[in-house]
């Protein structure tokens, strides 16, 4: 990105100053090499969401910003009601509520070592992975609906984990306005077979295990040590999810022209937050929310039977589970005046810091954890949400590394059995249906992770809390 576009405010914070038809600034956090690297995409994108209705403050975008449809991902962006705000589908993603969850196993790194082989392989066998992954649980057009309605307390009724896992989760694992009669039969008929399902891209489920631990007292808060054995799960709401972004983001181009909206990006097609057709997505969209919730509450199920089969004196606990790809009705002080907003989190996580009322109250008092997914191969960290937060982006932090290229790219400069043979050799163990899948998703198509977490603290958006280093990889 050209420097000179923007405004540097603080070492890590750069302004676009409004021009145009901008209503409200673009903001981003980032350090000098971060910025330098982001395309240029990132600069047209944040413009472009700084131009719709009813934008509040500014349009955000957390340090592993790249292009994205409509929004960057990375990009954060609030809206009121009450003063013509929107809600754009392009603003949530395809993939709604794509998140990630830790799981505390209580073992440590030399634990697992002997049983890495196993554990690799036995992960494997039980949780689907790839594109058009299926699973064991078949829903019935009944079952369907409960399970859009209810979330992750759907599945925690139907026998797939513990009741106290609902605590740390936010929204307590269910998101409510969630109208199931608002997803079409189209997106429910995609669904039907793939709740416990990782789905493909840059999803996975991960061993790993604490490398590093930067704050001791939140780490112990969060029940974290050094050397400690940990499990990751990072996927969404498969095809429901995709299904509903495409459907609502044909009705939102005929919306915004309907209500007068000009679009400065038809990817950008959005409809009023108070409109039929932004209601219904709300409906729909806290249904996806829902479908993730649940699905990574089944694989958090399926994991924990591998780990009792092959490690009976693990305890898998859930220590967080947080999404990156929503949209939620907030409060948030502007000027002295709360105001509810509609927030849009495009590839960016909530971090609220201590204190916070949403925050599951055994950790209230150190902040919301904050789970950075790396790529393939390289570190993932764990970091808090703090208070300053709030004044900077709504209580917004990045979600991963970001990509530095695109799949296609990654897939001729890099062979997948390569991949999966050097990473064996640095002690990592993947497991993928598709080696092609494992060339797109190579550690070198991405942004530098540390980079970015360190930007992020740096910029107050959350607090570096552990770092985690992989120990087995299923990818889909």
């Amino acid at each position: 990105m050209d420097l000179n576009l923007l405004n540097h405010v603080a070492e890590y914070i750069w302004r676009i100053e409004p021009h145009g038809d901008m209503r409200v600034p673009a903001i981003l956090y980032a350090d000098e090499h971060l910025i330098r690297d982001m395309d240029e995409k990132v600069y047209e994108q944040s413009c472009n969401v700084a131009m719709l209705p009813g934008i509040v403050q500014a349009a955000y975008a957390m340090p592993d910003a790249h292009w994205g449809y409509g929004f960057p991902i990375g990009g954060v962006a609030a809206f009121d009601p009450e003063q013509g705000g929107v809600i754009s589908a392009g603003g949530v993603g395809f993939d709604i509520s794509c998140g990630v969850r830790t799981l505390l196993t209580g073992l440590r790194k030399p634990d697992v070592e002997n049983k890495k082989h196993a554990l690799a392989d036995g992960l494997f066998r039980d949780i689907p992975a790839g594109v058009g992954s299926t699973g064991h649980i078949h829903l019935s057009h009944s079952g369907m609906n409960a399970m859009l309605q209810g979330g992750a307390q759907w599945a925690v009724e139907q026998g797939f984990g513990l009741p106290e896992d609902l605590q740390r989760i936010e929204e307590n694992g269910c998101m409510p306005g969630a109208d199931p009669v608002k997803v079409s039969d189209h997106a429910k008929k995609r669904q039907r077979d793939e709740m416990g399902t990782l789905g493909s891209g840059n999803h996975y489920l991960e061993v790993q295990y604490v490398t590093a631990v930067y704050d001791a007292t939140i780490a112990d808060a969060y029940g974290l040590q050094e050397g400690d054995v940990v499990v990751s799960i990072h996927c969404g709401s498969r095809g429901l999810g995709h299904q509903i972004g495409t459907e609502f983001l044909k009705s939102m181009a005929m919306s915004a022209s309907q209500h007068g909206i000009r679009l400065p990006d038809r990817e950008l097609a959005c409809a009023p937050i108070n409109s039929e057709v932004g209601q219904a997505y709300l409906g729909a969209m806290r249904a996806g929310i829902n479908c993730a919730l649940a699905n990574r509450q089944i694989l958090t199920h399926l994991t924990r039977q591998v780990f009792a089969r092959l490690i009976p004196e693990a305890e898998l606990r859930l220590l967080y589970d947080v999404s990156h790809n929503t949209c939620k009705q907030e409060m948030h002080e502007i000027d002295g005046v709360k105001r509810e907003l509609f927030v849009h989190r495009k590839g960016a996580t909530r971090a609220f810091g201590p204190g916070h009322p949403a925050v599951s109250e055994a950790l209230r008092h150190v902040g919301q954890p904050v789970i950075i997914g790396g790529s393939m191969g390289t570190a993932s960290y764990i970091l808090a949400g703090t208070e300053q937060s709030e004044q900077q982006a709504y209580s917004s932090a990045c979600h991963g590394a970001g990509r530095a290229m695109s799949r296609h790219q990654a897939k001729r400069q890099w062979r997948g059995r390569a991949l999966i043979d050097e990473l064996a050799e640095r002690g990592i163990l993947i497991r993928s249906p598709s080696l092609r899948g494992v060339a797109e998703e190579a550690p070198g198509a991405y942004k530098d992770v540390s980079a970015v977490v360190d930007a992020a603290d740096n910029a107050g958006l959350a607090r570096k809390v552990a770092r985690l280093h992989p120990l087995v990889c299923i990818k889909g």
